[in-house]
């Protein structure tokens, strides 16, 4: 059906990878080297290329920026047991159709290898039409190996290097900052990474900080400032929990997103910019478009690209990396000395369902590791809640009756909870409750809560 070219050193790999590819049908040529490659390239013309990263006489990465400079290039599978994360972003930037790790899942290979064949296919028909007609048509901070990690990888590659707005979504700590700055990193952009935290600040301000101010403009403005658009000019602006924004900084914005240009608040003069924006969000914005709370233009000019976050539960084959990781990063940056997680802390970290996701990990790990006297991580040390998952529904002691109380009441419970948990840091219990500032500050109030606890 296909010839295919396998760049490959591992003989034994690469003979039982033949073999597969025979039984599905396709012609398989195999290089050991890039020399070997190089040489069949110049022989043969296939149809797909899977190319693995590590050789012996180079790396498969500069093999693939010399396919895809050439005209009418076949796609390239990376195959590879590197664990590099920014291995799979560069691949996906230079023009990799997908990137497959090892050791491989016989069914996701054979899918790629279909998907990738018939798109190339589609492309070459594409290409012969438009000749008829004359038209012309960092990142070590992201941990895991988990197949949602990797395919966040592929698309964080895939859409760098473009302008496209792009939407993060999420719950509170999954890592949404980090993957808005993976995306600027790898980018083409040659200005700074800003952020915003749209709930942190209020309204008045707010559009200070995106617009700027010109002097006289508001009490207090006794200079010009230059606002995030202007700061971040040729760069990215990251506009955090974005479904705080209030509905008249909605209208701005999205002018902003549709013809480039503002005014700065007091001000007359029209400012272009071209600032990438990357937003992001752990609130279910259409629901919010549903209920006229977020503007629905705004929401489609800003979701262009949706990068859903996976939360933490649902891939728990990360934890060992992310707990080494995080561990790395404490002791570096608190001079603490741990560096074990004894058996008993493992079970009950691994039986956890992380409501605050890789934040609440890395506070558990930091207050543990300050407590530490040795270099091992003990139960008593994670400080973790006994409810390891959802709680039964409320009932007397015997459990015979649910307990009759009103949602209020559920809700007061709750939020007194986390905050005793969280000892009283408003941000953590933020984050753990999924709310804004505001809102926990309005629930203090309202239950009456005692400001005394606070530390």
């Amino acid at each position: 059906m296909a010839n295919i070219l396998v760049v490959e050193d591992d003989e034994v790999f690469s003979q039982l990878l033949s073999m597969h590819l025979e039984d599905l049908e396709h012609t398989p040529s195999v290089a050991n080297s890039l020399a070997q490659a190089r040489k069949l390239l110049m022989e043969i013309t296939p149809d797909l290329i899977l190319l693995d990263q590590q050789l012996p006489d180079g790396f498969g990465m500069d093999l693939l920026k010399e396919i895809k400079a050439e005209k009418d290039a076949p796609p390239v599978i990376m195959v590879t047991g590197v664990s590099d994360n920014t291995l799979v972003i560069e691949a996906m930037k230079v023009g990799a159709y997908d990137f497959v790790r090892k050791p491989m899942d016989e069914l996701e290979l054979d899918t790629t290898l279909a998907n990738a064949l018939q798109s190339h296919r589609l492309s070459r028909k594409v290409h012969a039409i438009s000749k008829t007609t004359g038209e012309v048509v960092t990142l070590n901070q992201i941990v895991g190996k988990s197949p949602q990690i990797t395919h966040l990888l592929k698309t964080i590659g895939s859409v760098a290097a473009s302008d496209a707005s792009v939407l993060i979504t999420g719950e509170s700590g999954t890592g949404k900052e980090v993957v808005a700055r993976a995306i600027h990193h790898h980018s083409e952009r040659t200005g700074l990474f800003l952020p915003v935290n749209c709930s942190a600040i209020v309204e008045n301000l707010l559009e200070s900080e995106l617009f700027g101010h010109e002097k006289g403009s508001f009490t207090g403005a006794d200079r010009r400032k230059l606002g995030k658009f202007e700061l971040a000019a040729e760069g990215t602006l990251f506009l955090d929990e974005l479904g705080e924004l209030p509905l008249g900084l909605q209208a701005k914005l999205l002018r902003v997103l549709q013809e480039g240009t503002f005014e700065r608040v007091g001000g007359t003069e029209t400012l272009h910019t071209s600032t990438r924006i990357i937003a992001a969000t752990n609130r279910k914005l259409q629901a919010m478009v549903d209920d006229g709370r977020f503007r629905e233009d705004l929401f489609y000019r800003l979701n262009v690209v949706n990068i859903a976050l996976p939360p933490l539960r649902e891939r728990m084959e990360d934890l060992p990396l992310l707990i080494e990781h995080l561990l790395r990063k404490i002791n570096q940056r608190l001079h603490t000395h741990a560096e074990k997680i004894s058996e008993a802390a493992w079970t009950r970290m691994n039986n956890y369902d992380w409501p605050g996701n890789v934040r609440e990990l890395e506070n558990v790990l930091t207050r543990a590791a300050v407590l530490c006297r040795d270099d091992t991580i003990t139960p008593g040390l994670l400080g973790l809640v006994e409810e390891q998952h959802a709680p039964a529904p409320p009932g007397n002691k015997d459990g015979n009756e649910p307990e009759l109380v009103s949602l209020d009441e559920i809700e007061k419970r709750h939020v007194g909870k986390i905050l005793e948990y969280t000892r009283w840091h408003k941000g953590n219990a933020c984050e753990i409750l999924g709310i804004s500032r505001p809102a926990l500050e309005r629930r203090i109030k309202k239950y009456g809560f005692d400001h005394s606890l606070k530390n």
